[in-house]
This record gives structure tokens, C-alpha cells and sequence, in this order.
């Protein structure tokens, strides 16, 4: 399992539309090949910025699958216009987790 998180930075004042094009797209992302879960978490400290989490089989999953898909074009079109900066997407494998081995 891979996880792949991402800071989603959304323009200020853009939250509301960007939590209904995120309503449209998470349907998209949750159905790719590989996929295991994803979430995305609102900043509290910090509202215009949303936290992604997404569990993936495998990096390739993710970065070939995905990213290679017309489903992406579609996220792609619905979420990017939002960002400023872009995010930095990173992958992340576990190393221990409470009450239980990695």
C-alpha cells in the first residue's frame, strides 16, 4: 500500500466552489484502478487549505494509471484552476501505525 497526500492550496474565497467541483471529481478518483481509499480534510487553522489522502496499491497505480486516464483529464479540468501554488504530491509507505505491525 502507498499513500499519496497532497496540501491542496485553494484561492481564498474559492473554498465553496471548490468543495462542489471536489463533490464531482472524488467519484472519478475513488474509481481508478489501484484505488483503496481517499479523503480530503479542510484545514482548521488554515480553511484554504485541504488535505489529500489517497491510498493506492501502487505508486504506478497512481502516477502511470491515474494520471494516464481520461478520468484525470476530467479531475484535472475540475480541480487544478483552484490551486495557487500547485501542490506538491508526494507517496509515502508505512512504516507503523497504532496497535498493529506495518
Amino acid at each position: 500500500m502507498v499513500l499519496e497526500h497532497a496540501l491542496l492550496p485553494v484561492r481564498p474565497g474559492q473554498e465553496a466552489a471548490f468543495e462542489a467541483a471536489l463533490a464531482e471529481a472524488l467519484p472519478l478518483i475513488a474509481a481508478a484502478t489501484g484505488n483503496r481509499s481517499v479523503t480530503v480534510s479542510r484545514g482548521v487553522e488554515s480553511p484554504s487549505t485541504y488535505l489529500l489522502l489517497v491510498e493506492w496499491d501502487s505508486v504506478a497505480d497512481h502516477e502511470e494509471g491515474f494520471r494516464g486516464s481520461a478520468a484525470y483529464e476530467r479531475w484535472r479540468a475540475l480541480l487544478h484552476p483552484f490551486y495557487d501554488p500547485f501542490p506538491v504530491v508526494e507517496h509515502f509507505t508505512p512504516v507503523a501505525r497504532s496497535g498493529s505491525a506495518p
